[in-house]
């Protein structure tokens, strides 16, 4: 069997200093929603850009902690190289979009705006080859710490899935593919909800519809099993001490089976149009 990996004495310095700005390009945006009481789609101007810089911070220390673990290759260079540069990137457009009251995502509107979303598009594309890059070299690299090496695995696959759900939310609404077959421009093509149009009632800051199903919900679960599965285990081992046996083994295993039924539940659910809360008071 291949030795472990040696671990590079740093996270990359390039991707910890553009989470520091994704989280700085957060802060500014919660500062907008302080001031700027203008809404979009239904939705205060601001808290998309507040969302997209907090989860672009979580996502490329994601990296910086997995990428520690992998031998520092040209390839790996490259990969962390752009996927920093294209999430924060895409943060600065979204909040371009923000800053001049126009909805970011599905906006065909305008020349400009098609532009932007679809260099968005482009660019997230982009990022989720290369997060599979990472994961393939993960799955070449031996590591001495297997419950590590199964909470990163399994939690980069699941964003991988998860964030595929972006691919089906950008797919034309039958009522958008209607409108372009009578030779009208629709305003956006996709969207989040499914059944219904985007902008009705949603819940407090996700908003996730209330009346109908939502790949929004998946889309969150499977993204963020890149952080919950590795924080379990340091969760668990902040109560046992670091132990790396059968036991958190089989915590983590179960845990990401978990992760990827609850995907699967909540895609079954946006996919039927069925509300992630109805018993809140949509329709079911």
């Amino acid at each position: 069997m291949p030795a472990p990996v040696d671990l590079r004495p740093t996270w990359s310095p390039w991707l910890v200093r553009l989470a520091a700005v994704s989280a700085a390009l957060c802060a500014v945006s919660l500062g907008g929603l302080l001031l700027d009481d203008r809404v979009i789609g239904g939705a205060p101007a601001w808290l998309k850009p507040a969302k997209f810089g907090a989860s672009g911070a979580m996502f490329l220390l994601s990296v910086a902690w997995m990428t520690h673990t992998l031998r520092p290759t040209r390839l790996l260079r490259v990969a962390e190289s752009l996927i920093g540069a294209i999430i924060v990137a895409e943060i600065v457009i979204i909040m371009v979009q923000a800053a001049r009251g126009r909805l970011s995502h599905f906006n065909i509107d305008t020349p400009l705006d098609a532009a932007l979303f679809s260099s968005m598009g482009m660019g997230i594309a982009t990022v989720w080859v290369l997060t599979m890059v990472v994961l393939a070299l993960h799955l070449r690299t031996p590591h001495a710490d297997r419950a590590l090496a199964v909470a990163f695995r399994a939690g980069l696959l699941l964003h991988i899935v998860g964030a595929g759900m972006g691919w089906m939310m950008t797919q034309p609404r039958p009522q958008q593919v209607a409108a372009m077959q009578r030779g009208e421009r629709p305003f956006v093509s996709g969207a989040h909800t499914m059944g219904g149009q985007d902008g009705g009632p949603g819940l407090p800051v996700t908003m996730w519809s209330r009346d109908h199903g939502d790949l929004r919900v998946p889309h969150f679960v499977g993204m963020h099993a890149l952080q919950l599965l590795p924080l379990l285990l340091l969760g668990v081992r902040a109560v046992r001490g670091r132990r790396n046996d059968g036991l958190e083994l089989g915590v983590l295993v179960a845990s990401a089976a978990a992760a990827y039924l609850l995907f699967a539940g909540a895609l079954w659910q946006a996919l039927h149009d069925h509300p992630v809360v109805a018993f809140l008071g949509g329709k079911t």
